[in-house]
Parts: structure tokens; C-alpha cells; sequence
């Protein structure tokens, strides 16, 4: 089996925890220049391309500027930083509650993207850790929805983090979330939830089909007040929205949900007022380098638990 060989490293810096993007030209005599390639394949307006390329914004492996006439070479790599959408920033903080020399363990608020992806990209965990820590490699070993709290393992070398993101492939991570949602008495409860989860692209929720179920959700109550509890959500396997997704099923979905059981008006940017009550609260795996048993708990409260009126009066 052939070995790829790995692309050059970066020449360009990362720009307010962002890496530049990198392209690899293909192979083929479609293009006469590097130009004509980029603006087919980003779909940009040749006025843009021309524009960055007349910056010096896009350079070569050697952090040379490609200029317009920039002969097209199948198989080289070009980068260059994009511009940044606007982003409202997202006025909740990032706890560290863990960190040594190969992992970050951090607290991420409601509201923030755990890596950059669509239109947040500076406003998003990762971004920011990179800078409070002043850690560039640092990478996501897994993700939490943007609108989840909780605990999200960040690795600091990348050579280490294949090594982490198997765990939570291989599925040897024990994680419990906390969410808060309507109390049914008539509920049984502990119990577990099994069924088929898909979620297309470019749908924004996921549903559940008949066959063989893919998706495996343990829930326990743990306290309610009037009509509202305290529910632990342990999953044994993780499909996209599978908590939001089960515990709609059961009919008491989570709190300040905005996709289950129905799909609401889209919140307004820069309203936080009321967040999904969904925590990630615990962390718990063997270190694949060290050897070391790790178990992190977020010490958030849910803020309908803390105080519903206030919650619900946004």
C-alpha cells in the first residue's frame, strides 16, 4: 500500500487561533494558473482572489506571494487566511479545569462552537483557547453542539491526537450529561432508550426511522420540582442530537430546545437568554499515553434548575 506523503508544514502563522486554509492543486490541465484553479474551486469572485493575490495574502510552501501569472503545478500547496464572518460574541467564559503536557480539559459555555465550522469560527473554543493558552497545536479530540455546555477533552500534541479521538471512536470514554426538562409522573423511569437515528445534510434536525437502532440513551430522574426535573443522560453510543432526540421521544424534551420536538423561529444573534438546558457533566477514560484514570466533572449548574423564573423570563 503506497504511503501518502504528508503536506508541507504551514508557512503562514495562525491568525487569532485560526490556521490558514490549505489547497493542493490536483492533478489535470484544466487550469493555466494557479488562479483561474482557486477561483473555480472556492467559488469566489475573481475580483476577491485577485485581490488577495495582489496582497501577497496567498502563498506557496515556502511562503512565497503566488501572483496572478503563477503557473498551475499539479500537486503543489498554496495558503492563504480567510476572511472572517462577522460574529457576535458569545459573553460566557471558558473554564479550564484540567491541563498537562498532552491534554486540555475545558468547561465550555452554552452558545459556543467547540471548533470553527460555517459562520463561527474566532467564536469558538478552540480559537479562544488556542489564544488564552497560547497553545497553536492544540485540537478538539471530539465535539459538543454549540448549544451544549459541558466538558470537551482538547489535545495538545498533535502526534497525540489519534490517540484520543479513539477513545471516543472506540467508545471508552463514560460520559454523563445533565439536562433539565418537564416531569411526567407517569414516566417509568430509569430507563433506556434504544432506536435508529439519521440526520441528513442540510436538515437541521435529526429523526428516527424503523431498523436495526443506532443510537442507545440510558435516562434517570434525579430530582424534580413542580413541573420541571432534573434528568442524567448516559449515552452508550453518540448520533447527532441524540439526547435532544430521545428525550423528545419520551416526551419531556429539554429545555429551551429550539429544534425538538418542533423547529421554532431562529433566535435572534446575541440572544443567550435562554440557553439549551443540556450539560456535559462528566469525563471519564484511561489516558492512552500516560496510563493515568482521569474523571472531570463540570461544576456548572443548569440555570432552570438554579432558578426557573429567571430562566424563563429570559
Amino acid at each position: 500500500m503506497r504511503r501518502r506523503t504528508p503536506p508541507p508544514p504551514s508557512p503562514l502563522p495562525q491568525l487569532d487561533g485560526i490556521d490558514p486554509v490549505r489547497v493542493r492543486l490536483p492533478p489535470g490541465d484544466m487550469w493555466t494558473t494557479v488562479r483561474d484553479h482557486l477561483v473555480a474551486r472556492l467559488a469566489a469572485a475573481a475580483g476577491v482572489i485577485d485581490g488577495m493575490l495582489e496582497a501577497g495574502r496567498i502563498v506557496d510552501a515556502a511562503g512565497r506571494p503566488v501572483t496572478r501569472d503563477t503557473a498551475y503545478a499539479p500537486g503543489m500547496f498554496v495558503w492563504f487566511h480567510r476572511e472572517l464572518p462577522e460574529e457576535e460574541q458569545v459573553p460566557f467564559a471558558i473554564d479550564v479545569v484540567y491541563r498537562d503536557e498532552h491534554v486540555v480539559v475545558a468547561d465550555k459555555p452554552h452558545f459556543l462552537a467547540t471548533t470553527p465550522r460555517g459562520s463561527h469560527v474566532a467564536e469558538t473554543a478552540l480559537a479562544r483557547l488556542r489564544r488564552q493558552l497560547a497553545i497553536p497545536t492544540l485540537g478538539a479530540a471530539h465535539r459538543l453542539d454549540r448549544l451544549t455546555a459541558g466538558l470537551v477533552l482538547f489535545t495538545v500534541r498533535p502526534e497525540e491526537r489519534g490517540a484520543y479521538q479513539s477513545l471516543f471512536r472506540d467508545r471508552l470514554v463514560a460520559k454523563e450529561y445533565e439536562a433539565v426538562a418537564p416531569y411526567d409522573p407517569a414516566l417509568p423511569l430509569p430507563c433506556t432508550v434504544r432506536s435508529r437515528i439519521v440526520k441528513e445534510r442540510g436538515i437541521l434536525t435529526a429523526r428516527e426511522v424503523a431498523g436495526e437502532p443506532n443510537a442507545v440513551s440510558h435516562v434517570e430522574l434525579l430530582e424534580h420540582r413542580g413541573e420541571h426535573a432534573r434528568y442524567r443522560l448516559t449515552p452508550a453510543t453518540g448520533q447527532t442530537h441524540q439526547l435532544r432526540v430521545h428525550m423528545s421521544a419520551l416526551g419531556v424534551p429539554i429545555l429551551g430546545d429550539p429544534l425538538y420536538p418542533v423547529v421554532t423561529d431562529p433566535v435572534a444573534a446575541g440572544d443567550f437568554r435562554r440557553p439549551l438546558q443540556l450539560l456535559a457533566r462528566t469525563l471519564e477514560f484511561t489516558d492512552p499515553v500516560t496510563g493515568s484514570e482521569h474523571r472531570f466533572v463540570s461544576p456548572r449548574v443548569l440555570r432552570a434548575w438554579s432558578s426557573y423564573d429567571e430562566w424563563a423570563a429570559g
